[in-house]
């Protein structure tokens, strides 16, 4: 694959800073969270649009407040219980964020410390930690907690009925037993690379990502190993390995009643249809709903399951409609750099970047609206979590309106709690509101989104 050549020195000599600086952003520090094969021929032009974005309430990183290894508060203004902005912050200096996973009043964080931090009302609860391999992934599923690591390993946690505070690892995946099983029949080996071998039903690359199928009965685990496995919950036994991509997968969500969806660096999302035949299970190759040069590096499927949404190295979250089988529905732009992690909330989407900037995203039928960009992060975010919020803490604020608490992690080594509401954006100030810079491409039209308002393109 061939870089595009300069026409200018000019150009090609800011090209090229662009390119070490979006490499810097994804790979210092140990920064080891997706594979990018294809990154440098998926940059942004250099002519990128400065403009000021919505900033909502944010924290001011050089304060001291931002160091505090418990947390610090920005409290959101009386002036609407549509309020969309800042509201806490979660500090530790022990790495960067990598996962997250919210469950009730209890958030999970994940970070390169190989901990997993345990966070209630905005303060440390508990925490457990790994043995070996910074935490990529998190899922809870009833009373267990799976995680996800970079030495390719998955461990299962529980937590104490007696004190939820205490966290007792119970097994990892695959378990010991099936190890020592399958390592006693050659058929149960395959070629990972010329002359290494390994059991099939172990990893053997850094887990990406972690999705549990739509009746929880079913874990699936996508690795940087070009692979996929299917785990049963109930009695942890690997089903199923698929050699899914070319490349490592970034990205795998389940959704759409039996279908599996997989993005990899190789820059493909392909679809994999569950197939039950008695206590068999069986995925096949459905389909391929994209394939371009730039890397995937995350899905998300809406609560409806009704739109695939598709975040890549570009800066584009690209989406598909079921209704319209599986068709592609349109762009989402917003970032400058990678989207790194999406989200979705009722009829809202989430999109965390490599440019530090959170979007969000309102469905209406089958059109997209972008609400306002989430300012605050020091560095690329990696990570969400949402929950929809309390009713108690919605009358409090006055509003009937569906309102959520996204929590979103960062490089920056924080984690920031956002109180987002769906309904449209107000200006926070007097004056001329600012807007939003965001664009939504449908197939069938494009749309310049303006303070919370679709504006149809001229010449389009």
């Amino acid at each position: 694959m061939k870089n595009p050549s300069a026409a200018a020195g000019g150009v090609a000599d800011s090209h090229s800073a662009i390119k070490q600086t979006f490499a810097h952003l994804l790979h210092s520090d140990g920064d080891n969270s997706f594979r990018f094969s294809n990154t440098s021929d998926c940059l942004p032009p250099p002519s990128w649009d400065h403009s000021p974005r919505f900033s909502t309430p944010s924290l001011d990183l050089s304060s001291p407040l931002s160091k505090s290894p418990w947390s610090s508060h920005a409290e959101p203004p009386e002036y609407s219980y549509s309020y969309t902005g800042l509201i806490g912050s979660l500090v530790r200096q022990e790495g960067h964020i990598y996962s997250l996973a919210a469950s009730g009043d209890l958030l999970y964080t994940g970070s390169e410390s190989k901990n997993i931090r345990v966070w209630k009302n905005q303060k440390e609860f508990s925490g457990f930690k790994s043995k070996s391999g910074l935490v990529k992934a998190i899922i809870i599923a009833g009373d267990r907690i799976f995680s996800g690591h970079q030495d390719g390993k998955i461990r299962i946690w529980n937590v104490s009925k007696k004190d939820p505070s205490i966290h007792k690892r119970i097994g990892s995946l695959p378990t010991l037993r099936a190890k020592i099983k399958s390592s006693f029949n050659p058929s149960n080996y395959v070629e990972i690379r010329k002359h290494h071998n390994a059991i099939w039903i172990k990893h053997t690359d850094a887990i990406s990502c972690l999705s549990l199928s739509e009746d929880k009965s079913l874990l699936y685990s996508a690795s940087w190993d070009k692979t996929f496995k299917v785990w049963r919950v109930s009695d942890s036994k690997c089903l199923e390995s698929i050699t899914a991509h070319d490349d490592a997968v970034n990205a795998i969500v389940a959704g759409f009643n039996g279908l599996v969806f997989t993005g990899s660096a190789d820059g493909t999302v392909k679809v994999w249809r569950r197939k039950v035949q008695g206590k068999r299970t069986e995925h096949l190759l459905s389909q391929t709903l994209l394939k371009q040069e730039c890397a995937i590096t995350a899905l998300a499927v809406d609560p409806s399951a009704t739109v695939l949404y598709c975040g890549s190295s570009d800066g584009l979250v690209n989406f598909w409609e079921r209704n319209n089988f599986l068709s592609h529905g349109g762009v989402l732009r917003g970032h400058k750099l990678a989207v790194l992690c999406l989200a979705t909330a009722g009829n809202l989407v989430f999109s965390g970047s490599a440019d530090t900037n959170i979007c969000v995203w309102r469905r209406e039928g089958g059109e997209h609206v972008c609400l306002s960009v989430l300012v605050g992060h020091g560095g690329p975010v990696k990570c969400f979590a949402v929950e929809e919020e309390k009713a108690v803490a919605r009358a409090q604020w006055g509003g009937g309106d569906r309102q959520y608490i996204l929590y979103s992690g960062s490089i920056d080594k924080s984690v920031k709690i956002w109180r987002v509401s769906a309904a449209v954006m107000q200006a926070p100030s007097p004056g001329p509101p600012p807007q939003p810079h965001c664009q939504v491409e449908n197939n069938y039209d494009a749309w310049l989104v303006q303070d919370g308002y679709k504006v149809r393109q001229k010449g389009r």
